[in-house]
């Protein structure tokens, strides 16, 4: 196989997995533990037409998304959206018992409801697997908690609160979610920290080169792919670390190089302008103003 293998509905995954058919057809709460192996883990990729939400532990060899791949010996928690393509790499040494559990939601599930809409600002289906996020013991409890009782819903006689209370009990979820991605990028702060120390040295040997003439401000998805993480994920942590987005931090190097060379340079404005990437000089002066609340004039001359 050359192609990724598109798994269209929850029964087929089921299928596929030798599990018994969804109680179900647009939801359902599947233990790792009853896995079995499948001609599809030797694709190159799975697609799914379905939200994946899952917490692992315990789990043989690799998983890859992208160009990120994560060792998911501890238990952890990752989301996919549809269409996102998720690889799995065997170990045969690694001989581990799967623990966890997958939540399959298909989006005709969330048809006509608020959280059709809403899901995609939760930003960590956007994020890699090697993004996940990493539970305590309670925060991983709480989501179990959960998670059964979505379970235990959609397993009982189907009535006109069922589904409204599921879709209650995804969005709790979700939060929770949220809430401890936000723990995570506050108390990881040596690798975080990392992150920013990396951003910081990039930027300034970005802009101190000659990338700058020749192709102009560096790209939100120059700067990730640099740092080996999502878009996503990182405009997420600099949010949560220093209140700016990627696109502000590379605005504030600009800024920053800008009145260095204004203030110690006899270069003229449309000289700086062409060696900050500004193909006018209006431009250039359209944007330090917007940034400054002065002209580029203004603020050479407050030196004088």
């Amino acid at each position: 196989m050359t192609e990724p293998v598109r798994i269209k509905t929850i029964s087929e995954f089921h299928k596929l997995r030798g599990l018994p058919p969804p109680e179900h057809p647009l939801i359902s709460v599947v233990d790792y533990s009853q896995f079995n192996k499948s001609h599809v883990d030797d694709a190159p990729g799975l697609l799914f037409d379905f939200y994946l939400i899952s917490i692992k532990r315990g789990m043989e060899g690799k998983m890859r998304y992208g160009q990120q791949s994560y060792d998911f010996d501890e238990g952890v928690m990752f989301f996919m959206a549809p269409n996102q393509v998720l690889k799995l790499e065997k170990d045969q040494s690694a001989r581990a018992k799967r623990q966890g559990w997958l939540l399959l939601i298909h989006p005709d599930f969330l048809w006509r409801t608020p959280l059709a809409k809403t899901i995609r600002q939760y930003e960590y289906f956007e994020y890699s697997v090697n993004e996940a996020l990493f539970l305590s013991e309670r925060e991983e409890e709480t989501l179990n908690e959960i998670a059964a009782k979505i379970q235990q819903e959609y397993r009982s006689n189907i009535d006109k609160f069922s589904e409204h209370i599921i879709i209650s009990q995804i969005e709790v979820l979700l939060r929770y979610a949220d809430r401890f991605y936000h723990r995570q990028f506050i108390t990881r702060k040596k690798s975080n920290h990392k992150i920013l120390e990396r951003l910081e040295q990039l930027l300034t040997d970005y802009f101190n080169g000659e990338d700058l003439v020749s192709k102009g401000l560096p790209t939100v998805q120059f700067i990730s792919d640099s740092l080996n993480v999502s878009p996503v994920y990182l405009r997420s942590l600099l949010k949560v670390l220093t209140g700016q987005n990627t696109q502000q931090h590379i605005h504030e190097k600009l800024i920053e190089k800008a009145k260095e060379k204004l203030s110690t340079t006899d270069l003229s404005v449309a000289e700086i302008a062409y060696q900050l990437g500004f193909e006018h000089p209006q431009s250039f002066s359209k944007f330090f103003k917007a940034k400054t609340k002065q002209s580029p004039l203004e603020f050479r001359q407050s030196f004088n």
